[in-house]
C-alpha cells in the first residue's frame, strides 16, 4: 500500500521567494536545537582535518592521517582526491538549473515516503512535526537494477549524463577510500569492502540539497542534527556559502570550504564495523539569510540484507564487540520509525536493544 505525506507540502524555495520576512512556525525549532551562530564561541577558530589525498594513497603516514581523523572528527576535507574538478562545477551547475525551473516542472518529479525517490520538501512523515528550511532531489543509484528512470530529472538538457558521469566518478572514490579506512585499521586492503558485500553488491544514493534564503536563520535549521546510517558519505559542499556544521563535544564547528574539496564523513555502519574506533559524528546544516545553497551528498552504504557487525579482527579481550550484528535495511527502518535523534543514532539504536 502507497504511503502518503501526512500534510500538502510546500516547496521552501518558493516560500522564500514569496519575501516572507517571518519563518512559519511550522519551521521553528525547539530553544535547544536552534543553532549557535555566534562565532566569538570557543570551537569557531577549529577546523576538520584537511587531507590532500596525493600523499594519503598507500602511504603509511597518509593512513595515520586517515586514521587520526576518523577517530578525533569523523570527518575530513579531501583535496586531489581524483574527481574532475570541472565535472563537479558543471553538475552542480546543473542541479543549480533544476532548482530555478518552475515549481509545475519540479513538481513533475515528486517523491513519495515510500522510497523518497524525486523532488521533496520533507523528510519523515509525522503529522505536525518541524520541519527543515531546504527542498531536496534524491535519486538512487546503485545497484543500477534499481535506478529508475521516469525519477531522473530530464532538464536542464545533459542533467542526467552529468549525473551518471559524476556518479561513476564519486563510486570509484568510495572504493578506493573504503580500502584506505580499511588499511588505516590494520586490516587486508578488502576487508571492509568483503563486510559490505562487494563492491559489485553496495548501495549508493545521490541527494542534492537546496537551502533557500532564510529570513530568521537563527530560529530553524536547513538539516538537523543526525549521524548518517550509512556507510560513507562523500559530500560536494557549496565552497561560497558555509552551511555544514560538525558536533565538537558540547559545541558545533562550521565547517569551511576548501576549493574543489569533498567532504567525506563516517557513517554509522563504519561505526559498527570499526567496532567504535572510528566515530559516526553528529552534524546538521545552518541557513543564510541573503544567499541560496547548493550541496550534493552522495551515500555509499553496505549491501542492505547482510549482517552488519564488529569487524572480528578488531575484538580483544579489552575491547570485545560493543555493537550486536543487524542488517543495514532492518536499522534504516528503526530509524525511519524512531526519527533523527540528535544523539548520534547508532549509539542510541544499538545500546538499546
Amino acid at each position: 500500500m502507497a504511503a502518503y505525506w501526512p500534510e500538502p507540502i510546500v516547496s521552501v524555495q518558493a516560500l522564500s521567494q514569496t519575501g516572507v520576512t517571518t519563518v512559519p512556525s511550522r519551521y521553528v525549532k525547539p530553544f535547544h536545537q536552534r543553532p549557535v551562530l555566534n562565532s566569538s564561541q570557543p570551537d569557531a577558530e577549529i577546523e576538520i582535518p584537511v587531507l590532500d589525498m596525493s600523499n594519503v594513497w598507500g602511504k603509511p603516514e597518509g593512513l595515520r592521517l586517515v586514521r587520526s581523523a576518523c577517530e578525533e572528527w569523523g570527518f575530513f576535507q579531501m583535496v586531489n582526491h581524483g574527481v574532475d574538478h570541472a565535472l563537479m562545477d558543471k553538475v552542480r551547475a546543473a542541479w543549480r538549473e533544476f532548482f530555478e525551473l518552475p515549481l509545475d516542472e519540479k513538481r513533475k518529479y515528486a517523491n513519495s515516503p515510500d522510497t523518497y525517490e524525486g523532488y521533496g520538501s520533507r523528510l519523515g512523515v509525522v503529522k505536525g512535526a518541524k520541519l527543515d528550511w531546504s527542498d531536496y532531489f534524491f535519486l538512487n543509484y546503485l545497484p543500477s537494477s534499481i535506478r529508475n528512470p521516469s525519477k531522473w530529472p530530464s532538464q536542464p538538457p545533459k542533467i542526467r549524463e552529468l549525473i551518471e558521469e559524476y556518479g561513476e566518478e564519486v563510486r570509484k572514490l568510495c572504493e578506493r577510500l573504503v580500502e584506505t579506512l580499511s588499511e588505516s585499521l590494520g586490516l587486508e586492503p578488502n576487508r571492509l569492502m568483503k563486510a559490505f558485500g562487494g563492491e559489485d553488491k553496495v548501495g549508493a544514493s545521490l541527494r542534492t540539497n537546496y537551502y533557500p534564503k532564510c529570513p530568521q536563520p537563527h530560529l530553524t535549521l536547513g538539516l538537523s542534527s543526525h549521524s548518517d546510517p550509512g556507510g560513507i558519505t562523500i559530500l560536494f559542499p557549496d565552497e561560497k556559502v558555509a552551511g555544514l556544521q560538525v558536533r565538537r563535544g558540547d559545541g558545533w564547528v562550521t565547517v569551511k570550504s576548501v576549493p574543489n574539496a569533498l567532504v567525506v564523513n563516517m557513517g554509522d555502519q563504519i561505526q559498527i564495523l570499526s567496532n567504535g574506533i572510528y566515530k559516526s559524528v553528529e552534524h546538521q546544516v545552518i541557513v543564510n539569510p541573503g544567499m541560496e545553497r547548493v550541496s550534493l551528498a552522495f551515500f555509499y552504504n553496505p549491501r542492505c540484507d547482510i549482517p552488519i557487525g564488529p569487524v572480528q579482527e578488531l575484538l580483544t579481550e579489552s575491547r570485545p564487540a560493543l555493537y550486536k550484528p543487524i542488517r543495514f535495511d532492518e536499522y534504516r527502518l528503526l530509524i525511519r520509525q524512531k526519527g533523527p535523534s540528535g544523539k548520534n543514532q547508532v549509539d542510541a539504536l544499538l545500546s538499546s536493544r
